[in-house]
């Protein structure tokens, strides 16, 4: 049964800014320069005297910086989180300060909300997009990225960090990487690391793209985009995030039964073309290299980046939180349940739960507040 929390009702933030970050001379992981870095970043709330009440929030694969609230009161639609971010919810802003951070290569670079350094940004050595030039990024890129925003507002231990999705992957590599700065740690929707399945999984985004001919090696900035391959990707990572159950739900006058499919092979059915429709209005902002390069960060990622997860796990000393969703079929419960094993064997205070619900994956975004009340009792 869909229940709401008690937390989910309470008071609404006041409205929010983007902010900019920027640094010089940024090291990848794989030991790359990238001589300028752009991100943008959001807060929530108030950071005490103490600089002890922050709370780091790593957004999904599609997602950004826009955690909770809006930037207008014209905003119809407030950041992705807002059901557990904001006075006296789950995430409470009158305790915490929160903040996220835009990500490098971020899928969105021309979104008016979003700031980023990725594929399409200009190389200032070549006045150029950098296309294939820039770096290949991982995970732990992201950390440190956020790291170095967090240094620069004096916070020098983290009360948590928390992610879904993608942005769990970022909130597992912070308490591996930063143990001494990490109090906590919640993995929405994530895994420890990525196994050959998801690799393999993970490349049918990217195929798409990179066979269009218009791709032409990413270099496609002084011409026509890839929007075929681009709109075709974006299709098939909203297909994956989502369970039949909702599908079926949400297309169900779609059925085996039209008729225009029967009588010519080049019509859809209703299905496919919604599903279509809906891809191409996600492009609007989106690019094509930025999405094979976060593909790539998500394929090479294993919390701790050591020879195995045991040995990339060891550090951590965080109190512990994973919440998959039980009816995932793209970060399925069991990569999240390994790592949580994993941190038991190492003696961390490590907790597991799951979200129920129709959505799959997107249950860790749409039915967050099903977990409301454990992820306030884990903060508190």
């Amino acid at each position: 049964m869909f229940v709401v929390s008690l937390t989910a009702q309470a008071a609404e933030l006041p409205l929010v800014e983007k902010q900019e970050f920027q640094t010089s001379n940024f090291t990848t992981y794989g030991g790359e320069i990238i001589p300028e870095v752009r991100v943008g970043w959001e807060a929530y709330g108030e950071l005490n005297e103490a600089k002890d009440n922050a709370i780091l929030i790593a957004h999904f694969f599609s997602g950004n910086s826009h955690a909770a609230g809006r930037y207008s009161a014209e905003d119809a639609q407030p950041g992705y989180w807002n059901a557990i971010i904001g006075p006296g919810k789950a995430i409470d802003t009158n305790k915490f300060y929160v903040i996220s951070v835009d990500t490098l290569v971020n899928q969105e670079p021309t979104n008016p909300n979003v700031i980023t350094t990725g594929p399409a940004t200009i190389n200032p050595e070549t006045g150029k997009p950098w296309g294939l030039d820039f770096p290949v990024v991982t995970i732990r890129d992201f950390v440190n990225v956020q790291k170095l925003v967090i240094d620069s507002l004096g916070i020098e231990k983290l009360h948590a960090v928390i992610g879904a999705s993608m942005g769990s992957l970022q909130a597992l590599d912070w308490a591996a990487a930063y143990p001494d700065r990490v109090a906590r740690m919640i993995s929405v929707i994530g895994m420890g690391e990525a196994d050959p399945w998801t690799i393999a999984s993970l490349q049918q985004w990217a195929n798409p793209i990179v066979h269009d001919p218009n791709w032409n090696d990413g270099n496609y900035y002084d011409g026509e985009a890839p929007n075929a391959g681009l709109e075709q990707t974006l299709g098939m990572i909203t297909l994956t995030a989502m369970h039949p159950l909702i599908i079926n739900q949400l297309y169900a006058d779609s059925s085996a039964r039209e008729e225009a499919p029967l009588r010519d092979i080049r019509s859809n059915f209703m299905v496919v073309e919604q599903l279509q429709a809906a891809a191409k209005l996600r492009a609007t902002y989106a690019d094509a290299n930025h999405i094979l390069y976060l593909v790539r960060a998500n394929q090479l990622f294993m919390a701790g980046y050591a020879e195995n997860l045991e040995k990339g796990l060891e550090s951590v000393t965080a109190k512990t939180l994973f919440l998959p969703a039980t009816n995932d079929l793209l970060l399925q419960p069991y990569l999240a349940k390994r790592a949580h094993n994993v941190l038991l064997a190492h003696g961390v205070d490590s907790e597991y739960a799951e979200i129920e619900g129709p959505w799959g994956h997107l249950d860790g975004v749409f039915n967050i507040q099903l977990q409301a009340d454990l992820i306030q009792e884990f903060l508190n």
